[in-house]
């Protein structure tokens, strides 16, 4: 199957009077369907990946290509556009507009890129029946739970199907059953064609992945299943 991301030879250094290399001369390609979990201690630079995977920040050194788009030549609206329609992002951070429904929060992105009313409208609805809130479609973000916004926020990743999803510990809010059931869904996505980077802490997650990476100290290594369990 093709590479949807290709991280070749990328290195992250923050700047400072003691600069510090969050990523080191990572190489990475992630195929449409497949699922990749990344586990490494807090401070390893896994959430670092996933923005500069998703063009959020740049590289020092190394090139990040997506869908074969190389995105450092990339104007601010291009890279933006790219975000919109190939890349779902699920943040730590729930990043809900508090002034729309939740049905709206997930259609903000289709409609930044040109969708019409109703077509939106019927993948926002059923992007929230595919994490099981479809009853709070009208809601605004401060009347639902944490776990809900969250939910709503994995929503808005997958409507509009994008081809790559990157989320940084997407059941971080979420009880276990519920996180299950989320990873499922991502799963579900991947299985269609998509490909997927999963930032998580818990092991029994990471297995609902094709390949388990671990990042410590901004280096990248592959582990056995088994091993990641323990």
């Amino acid at each position: 199957m093709s590479s949807i991301l290709n991280l070749d030879e990328v290195s992250r250094v923050y700047p400072g009077v003691q600069p510090v290399a969050a990523l080191a001369e990572i190489s990475l390609a992630v195929a449409s369907g497949e699922l990749v979990t990344v586990m490494g201690p807090s401070g390893s630079g896994k959430s670092t990946l996933l923005a500069v995977a998703g063009g959020l920040e740049q590289p020092t050194e190394g090139t990040v290509t997506v869908n074969g788009e190389p995105i450092a030549g990339l104007s601010a609206a291009a890279l933006a556009a790219l975000r919109r329609r190939s890349i779902g992002f699920i943040f730590q951070q729930y990043n809900l507009v508090p002034l729309l429904t939740a049905v709206e929060n997930v259609a903000l992105p289709l409609e930044l890129d040109g969708w019409s009313a109703r077509d939106r409208a019927v993948a926002a609805e059923a992007a929230l029946a595919a994490v099981e809130l479809a009853d709070v479609a009208d809601s605004f973000p401060e009347q639902l739970s944490g776990g809900q916004q969250q939910r709503v926020a994995i929503a808005r990743a997958i409507a509009g199907s994008p081809r790559l999803i990157l989320a940084d510990e997407p059941t971080g809010a979420l009880d276990s059953v519920t996180g299950e059931a989320i990873m499922r869904i991502i799963r579900e996505r991947v299985d269609a064609g998509a490909a997927a980077v999963v930032v998580t802490h818990d092991a029994r997650l990471a297995a609902w992945a094709d390949r388990i990476l671990y990042l410590t100290d901004g280096e990248l290594d592959e582990v056995p299943a088994e091993s990641a369990a323990r």
